[in-house]
């Protein structure tokens, strides 16, 4: 027993040192690896898990998040015997289900992903989940809350696209920090810069742990996650191992465009990528018909729709922009996706759409018809999270507000109440730029 508390000391004396050495990750790997020896050494039943086996433990939104939730983690080795368990918070009564144990290789890098959606919950009601293997390896426990009536902060990020991602962490972390009651965060798509490099995704899903092991997170496939390593098109594969969001039925899109439930909103994700996906010369991703099978579920999916509010996300904008230079013949108006799209959100009385790609934050206002109008869906394009930059635009006629200085990063929030939604934007160093209150 002496020689038992000798090692742990001494383990404890080794966790201090490291804790003064390397980046977090690194300490992390040394954290993990120590308390799996101290658990072994103390004769623990329940063994914690290594980093390499708990990497990005993430929820992921369900279809129904009063009722349900996607946890998701990877390993760095095949785990067959992957299982998630969960208790109401503060109970000692778990219940378990059994997760994916699937190969994922990308970039020469392979990972295992781990998934699993726990059902039956009960609205507005507070949980713990942990992930593990077998009966005696566990994570930590992390809380999980489902959506119900009350009223809920949701943290909107834009194009989050870098080559380096530092700015874009603090971001999260700052965010996250300032708003702690978030029930629900959102990626606007161009999570990342190229979508077939590991090393970006892997930096991705480093960042958002301030968020991603308690708060659902729901994702918008952008462009640059069809891009190959020599920037070509590809199918998004990264993108749809990474993020289980809800199936939408069908198996060639699958994923790509979803909608889901949380609280009294029905969130639409829609798919803008129909330049990526419509290359002739690449017969993988050759889909001209994504927009076509595409407005008819959006339809569907909307006359099904019995939530108060109607939030649509889109990672390219609706509106057409010209170029802020000498020479440029593109003329403001609305592009292939607004003509499309925006009298589909009229006719179905959309309240929110949001959008991205410009790497701009605008508020556009009101619009039904292609025109102000107070009773339209109110559209705002949400603005810059990452290091990438693009061309100056001119002001469109619609636009209400500009954020004075595209160089500079933010992010949105929404408060949802029921008889409100209130959107406002940030710079990353919280100073608020823009507010809008929709009421119904």
């Amino acid at each position: 027993m002496n020689k038992k508390r000798l090692i742990i000391s001494l383990l404890a004396i080794i966790t201090v040192v490291g804790a003064t050495v390397g980046s977090y990750v690194y300490r992390n790997t040394i954290y993990s690896r120590i308390a799996r020896t101290a658990a072994v050494v103390s004769g623990q039943e329940i063994k914690p898990l290594l980093d390499s086996e708990s990497r990005y433990i993430r929820q992921i939104v369900a279809q129904d998040n009063s009722t349900s939730r996607t946890i998701m983690w990877q390993s760095d080795s095949s785990e067959a015997d992957a299982v998630i368990e969960y208790r109401l918070a503060g109970s000692e009564n778990t219940q378990t289900i059994g997760a994916t144990d699937k190969a994922f290789t990308d970039d020469g890098s392979t990972t295992y992903i781990h998934e699993g959606t726990l059902t039956g919950l009960t609205p507005n009601t507070k949980y713990e989940y942990r992930v593990g293997y077998g009966g005696d390896r566990r994570s930590d426990w992390y809380s999980l809350e489902t959506a119900g009536a009350s009223v809920y902060d949701v943290l909107i990020y834009p194009d989050s696209q870098s080559g380096d991602y530092s700015a874009w962490e603090q971001i999260v972390k700052d965010s996250a920090h300032r708003n702690p009651r978030t029930a629900l965060y959102i990626s606007m798509g161009d999570l990342v810069d190229n979508g077939e490099q590991d090393y970006q995704w892997r930096t991705w899903l480093n960042s958002i742990r301030p968020l991603s092991a308690t708060v659902p997170l729901a994702t918008t496939l952008g462009n640059h996650e069809m891009y190959t390593l020599d920037w070509k098109m590809r199918e998004p594969y990264a993108y749809l191992n990474y993020f289980a969001v809800p199936p939408n039925g069908n198996e060639i899109f699958n994923r790509r465009y979803y909608s889901y439930d949380f609280g009294d909103v029905h969130y639409v994700v829609l798919d803008t990528q129909l330049y990526e996906s419509n290359h002739e010369d690449n017969h993988d991703t050759h889909h001209p018909d994504l927009y076509d099978v595409q407005v008819q579920w959006l339809r569907q999916d909307l006359a099904a729709n019995t939530k108060k509010w109607t939030v649509v996300l889109m990672h390219r904008d609706p509106f057409q922009y010209a170029f802020d230079r000498p020479g440029s013949s593109r003329d403001v108006g609305f592009n292939e996706e607004g003509v499309l799209f925006m009298p589909i959100f009229d006719e179905f009385n959309v309240d929110l759409v949001l959008s991205a790609h410009l790497h701009s934050y605008r508020n556009r206002g009101h619009v039904r018809n292609f025109n102000r109008d107070a009773s339209g869906p109110l559209y705002i394009l949400t603005g810059i999270a990452g290091d990438a930059r693009r061309p100056k635009w001119k002001e469109h006629p619609l636009d209400v507000y500009v954020a004075p200085d595209r160089d500079k990063n933010n992010y949105m929030t929404m408060t949802v109440t029921p008889n409100k939604l209130i959107v406002k934007a940030f710079l990353a160093d919280g100073t608020q730029l823009d507010e809008s209150v929709i009421e119904k």
